[in-house]
């Protein structure tokens, strides 16, 4: 057992000042579906806590040029929303395939965007360090170490955004639909509010893996903010896993077509399962823009995705696998009624 310090804020500014205060090691928590876990194999090792339930920020607003959503509204509360499910099914497919009914009650969305790899290196590295020496050299839990996927078994590993340190996937549904829909968050931190494009809150693994998100100490995200677009209700996220019940993508896409008539005047698309990162596909984007759509148009406009794939000694199934995902998610949005 190792002590753990736990306090209860009411308000964002107070979760930040505590956070300040802790002089380190401090670790804010939400739904604690993902933290709690990564404590439990000994990844993560605060020595504080800070529980956000209290502070607000939990509330959905679809009114006006943009959807509003407070980051610890539920995976379920957002999933199940009307407005979200009729107009921006890409949003609350990737929350229902993101987890199971249990964990989607407990989890926030915004937590929901800071989940880190299951690469199976880094997850069950942790304790082995701890008690017996690296078995498994991780850079994410033990940086310069190397990382025993590269040339070892990678079936699970991404093939976009590696490098010769990491090429762990990175795990979320809900990032990636995000992604394509051009969201962004609004942040509170020691230094004041700011807001990121959710895309640019991850970072690619480069020479330091172990550093994955663009925040900032005692940084809180506070705010998912979504622009409206007429793309919403022809959207999808198209997940293919190992198993159907709550498994993590080898494969999936996110995917949002506007059209003029029968012609795609503007195409969101990103990948998840593939890559290090969630996944902009902008040639798949540009290809689809001003065609109609069959099923030889979405292939090819999938294999556009995939042309700068690096897959390694096991993954290369995800390629095909990748293209045939995508392909099908650009169907079916087309095929949704506006």
């Amino acid at each position: 057992m190792e002590p753990v310090t736990y306090s209860i804020p009411t308000s964002a500014e107070q979760a930040v000042s505590e956070f300040t205060s802790s002089g380190g090691g401090a670790y804010y928590v939400a739904g604690g579906t993902t933290l709690f876990d990564l404590m439990k194999l000994r990844v993560e090792r605060p020595g504080r806590l800070i529980d956000v339930t209290r502070i607000g920020h939990d509330t959905i607003s679809t009114s006006g040029s943009e959807l509003r959503i407070g980051t610890n509204a539920t995976m379920s509360d957002v999933a199940a929303d009307p407005a979200i499910a009729r107009d921006y099914p890409v949003l609350s497919e990737a929350l229902l395939k993101g987890a199971s009914q249990q964990l989607r009650n407990m989890a926030t969305v915004g937590a929901n965007l800071l989940q880190r790899t299951r690469c199976s290196y880094f997850r069950h590295g942790a304790g082995a360090i701890a008690s017996a020496g690296a078995v498994y050299p991780c850079n994410k839990l033990n940086p310069g170490s190397g990382c025993a996927a590269i040339g070892g078994l990678d079936r699970a590993q991404a093939i976009f955004g590696v490098s010769d340190a990491c090429t762990a996937v990175s795990p979320g549904d809900w990032p990636v639909a995000l992604t394509a829909l051009d969201a962004h968050i609004n942040i509170l931190g020691p230094s004041g509010q700011r807001s990121l494009p959710v895309s640019a809150l991850y970072r690619l693994p480069g020479d330091t893996p172990h550093l994955e998100f663009e925040l900032q100490p005692g940084e809180l995200i506070t705010e998912i903010v979504i622009p409206k677009t007429d793309a919403g209700r022809r959207s999808t996220y198209h997940k293919v896993r190992d198993r159907e019940s709550y498994a993590f993508a080898l494969a999936s896409a996110a995917v949002a077509l506007q059209f003029d008539g029968r012609t795609v005047e503007r195409a969101h698309v990103a990948l998840g399962g593939v890559a290090t990162k969630p996944w902009r596909a902008p040639a798949t984007e540009n290809f689809l823009t001003g065609k109609t759509i069959g099923h030889e148009t979405a292939l090819e406009a999938a294999r556009l995705a995939f042309a700068d794939a690096q897959p390694g000694r096991h993954n290369g199934f995800k390629i095909e696998l990748g293209i045939r995902t995508l392909a099908d998610a650009v169907m079916i949005a087309s095929e949704r009624s506006a």
